[in-house]
């Protein structure tokens, strides 16, 4: 059996964003040698997602799809975007000391529990069957890395790994 890792890197903007990924799988894919197995693609990150979906076309003005706002304007509904500090439960004032003493955050850093919670209903991996050396995702799936966190740019690692004959 071949399992074949890859990292990618993102730079992301300090809003919640959706990144079609799909030509970096079909590429890592292709060059693992696999043509039966899986691909797993996961993201270490808290506040992100990873997760398959229709191609929209259609953008908002941000570019994002417009099927990927829809998706976050229903979460909007369930999960209010955080816009203040008390808002939720989290992040309470431990962890906001830690966040400013052991890592240099500012404390509005920590205004993005909506973004952790929706990352636990989404999901940060998916895993894709590969045939003929192509992952299945159908015809019009596409595989996108979803930053929910919307208080900073930051550089955000997807995972891809790819296992079988």
């Amino acid at each position: 059996m071949v399992v074949h890792t890859h990292s990618f890197t993102l730079s992301t903007p300090a809003r919640q964003d959706f990144f079609d990924v799909t030509d970096e799988v079909v590429r890592v894919v292709g060059s693992s040698g696999v043509v039966d197995g899986v691909l797993y693609a996961f993201t270490p990150h808290t506040s992100c997602c990873v997760l398959i979906q229709e191609e929209s076309e259609d953008v908002t003005y941000y570019g994002t799809q417009l099927l990927l706002q829809d998706t976050m304007n229903v979460f909007a509904k369930i999960v209010p975007p955080t816009r203040h500090e008390g808002q939720y439960l989290h992040p309470g004032p431990i962890h906001i000391r830690n966040a400013a003493e052991l890592r240099g955050e500012h404390p509005s850093w920590g205004l993005n529990t909506d973004g952790h919670i929706v990352s636990s209903i989404i999901g940060r991996s998916e895993v894709v069957p590969v045939q003929a050396g192509e992952p299945v995702l159908g015809e019009f799936g596409r595989v996108y890395f979803g930053d929910l966190d919307s208080v900073r740019a930051r550089e955000r690692t997807v995972v891809l790994t790819v296992m079988g004959e």
